[in-house]
């Protein structure tokens, strides 16, 4: 597929090239969808699941941790101590909590 491009415009050349990128992103993208498709039906054809075989989880994952902190008004809100504090331990401690009270069983 020749593309005649001596005659056009910068801005056409521009709208062009970006064309260009968005299909070879979608061709990107529906290749990988293909492979996984090809590689989910022969795990399944040999009696695996691609979790059992490559493991589960999104590539970089840590795993799930267990709640460290409860809050003792309501102990369905939990927190594993990791990332930003939630609301309700910010609240606690500023009304005279100690994180020690706040600690899972």
């Amino acid at each position: 597929m020749a593309i005649d491009i001596s005659n056009l415009t910068p801005q056409q050349l521009d709208e062009l090239i970006a064309r260009a990128s968005e299909a070879k992103r979608n061709l990107h993208k529906q290749r990988i969808s293909d492979v996984r498709k090809k590689l989910i039906q022969l795990a399944k054809e040999e009696g695996y699941t691609i979790d059992e075989l490559f493991g589960k989880g999104a590539k970089g994952s840590k795993g799930s941790v267990s709640a460290k902190y409860a809050n003792p008004a309501d102990p369905s809100q939990t927190w594993t101590g990791r990332g930003k504090r939630p609301n309700w331990f910010k609240n606690a401690l500023a009304a005279g909590a100690s994180e020690a009270s706040l600690l899972v069983g």
